[in-house]
């Protein structure tokens, strides 16, 4: 199995849900629940980067490992990449991003990327996708879209629906519009030296009109790897829905 460190960048401010990482799912705080998660993957270690003395504190209270960093940081990959220099890790360490609001994703998917990453050793990160299934999942901008070539190398990604398909009708987009692209996971793996490197550079101008920092990187030439997720995850805690949805799931999970 592939070796690699988790990390999980994790900040106190969200404009929708203030102190995401210490709220409460069932008993846990969702950091918590996430570092679980993450634990049960086949990771050497697991991280979390923060720039909050009482996310650390939660962390080290229930026994996990956390690393205090600037904040200053404008991303998650800036809060990696000084995490990783912290921690001492070489140039070539695999990393695995996972974010710290998907307290629900599957252990599995997380050792795939990471295996992905490590069987494409010409591509600078690996990533995964899920189909996308229906017409409203294509148009939401919350979801970002990835499309990619014959070898899985990814082409684009973008909050707009892509391909766009050139039909006579929407009735026609709605059927074949969405068979194309698929919907793009927030889990990362690269290298160490790989990442530092990254968070050196400027934003590009495709990243900075999308808001998607993983532009940067074919910006610049290099490959994402983006292969299928063995598993299909449920969506991360971006607003007070989405928590009461994981409450619940969490939840049942205990009564059964």
């Amino acid at each position: 199995m592939t070796e690699f460190h988790i990390v999980i960048p994790a900040r106190y401010a969200s404009s929708r849900l203030p102190g995401k990482p210490l709220l409460d799912i069932v008993g846990k705080t969702m950091i918590e629940r996430v570092v679980e998660t993450a634990k049960q993957s086949g990771a050497r270690s697991v991280t979390v980067a923060t720039d909050d003395q009482r996310i650390a504190a939660a962390v080290t209270a229930f026994g996990g490992d956390a690393i205090m960093t600037s904040s200053d940081h404008q991303t998650g990959s800036d809060r990696i990449a000084e995490a990783c220099s912290l921690l001492g890790f070489d140039d070539a360490d695999v990393i695995v991003n996972v974010q710290g609001d998907e307290p629900m994703i599957p252990p599995a998917i997380i050792d795939q990327v990471a295996t992905l990453l490590e069987t494409h050793p010409h591509a600078s990160i690996a990533t995964l996708s899920t189909p996308i299934d229906n017409q409203h999942q294509l148009q939401d901008p919350a979801l970002v879209k990835v499309v990619t070539d014959y070898q899985d190398l990814a082409l684009y990604f973008s909050r707009a629906p892509i391909p766009w398909m050139r039909a006579d009708n929407s009735s026609d987009l709605a059927k074949q519009g969405y068979t194309v692209a698929q919907r793009h996971l927030g889990i990362y793996a690269y290298s160490s030296g790989y990442i530092r490197e990254f968070a050196g550079r400027s934003p590009c101008k495709l990243e900075q009109v999308e808001c998607l920092e993983q532009l940067r990187a074919l910006w610049c030439g290099e490959s994402i790897v983006c292969a299928e997720a063995t598993e299909v995850p449920l969506p991360g805690v971006d607003n007070q829905d989405d928590l009461d949805r994981v409450r619940d799931l969490f939840k049942r999970r205990v009564v059964e």
